[in-house]
C-alpha cells in the first residue's frame, strides 16, 4: 500500500477507536467498556492490515486521545498506550514474519503473540510505573485475562473475520 492510503487508514482506525469508546461510554458505560475492550479492534486491525508501523501509531495515539477526549481509561493512558502499541506493532510484525504461512493461521498467530506480549508491557507499565511495585502477579493475571476474557475472544472471533473480509475486498494484502 501507498504511504497516502496507509496514513488515511491509521488516521481512520484511531478515529473508529475513539468513535466506539464515546459510543459505548455513553450506552453501557464503564462495565461494557472493560467487558470488550473496544479500542483493541482497530489497533489490532491496523497492525494486520497497514503495518507495525501503523499499528504502533494507532496503538500509541488512540488510548491518549480517548484520555483527552473521554478521560478514559479511568487510570490514565500510560499502561493501556503500552498495552496497544505493542499489539499494533506485534501484529504487523508477525503478519510480515510469517508471510508465507496459510491467511487465516497467520492472522491468528499474530493475534494471540500479540495479546500476550501487550498484555505483559500493560501489566509492566501499571506495575512498575503506575503502582510502583505494588501490583501483584494474581492482579495482573485478573486485570488482564479474566476481567477481559470476553474482550479476548470477541478479538479472536471477530478480527480475523474482519481482516479477512477487508482482504477478499481488496482493502488490505493477503
Amino acid at each position: 500500500m501507498n504511504r497516502t492510503r496507509n496514513i488515511v487508514l491509521t488516521g481512520l482506525m484511531i478515529a473508529i477507536g475513539i468513535v466506539i469508546v464515546t459510543v459505548l461510554k455513553n450506552f453501557g458505560g464503564q462495565p461494557i467498556l472493560r467487558l470488550f475492550s473496544p479500542m483493541h479492534f482497530p489497533v489490532l486491525i491496523a497492525g494486520l492490515v497497514i503495518g507495525p508501523v501503523e499499528g504502533l501509531v494507532c496503538g500509541l495515539l488512540t488510548p491518549a486521545l480517548s484520555y483527552v477526549i473521554n478521560q478514559l481509561p479511568p487510570n490514565g493512558p500510560f499502561a493501556m498506550m503500552a498495552e496497544l502499541g505493542v499489539y499494533g506493532l506485534i501484529t504487523g510484525l508477525c503478519m510480515k514474519t510469517f508471510g508465507k504461512e496459510k491467511g487465516l493461521l497467520k492472522i491468528y498467530i499474530s493475534l494471540i503473540i500479540a495479546m500476550i506480549i501487550g498484555r505483559i508491557a500493560g501489566g509492566l507499565v501499571t506495575a512498575f510505573i503506575l503502582n510502583a511495585g505494588e501490583y501483584s502477579f494474581s492482579a495482573w493475571i485478573s486485570a488482564y485475562f479474566v476481567g477481559t476474557a470476553p474482550a479476548i475472544i470477541a478479538d479472536l472471533i471477530l478480527i480475523p473475520i474482519i481482516v479477512r473480509a477487508l482482504q477478499r475486498a481488496g482493502l488490505a494484502s493477503k
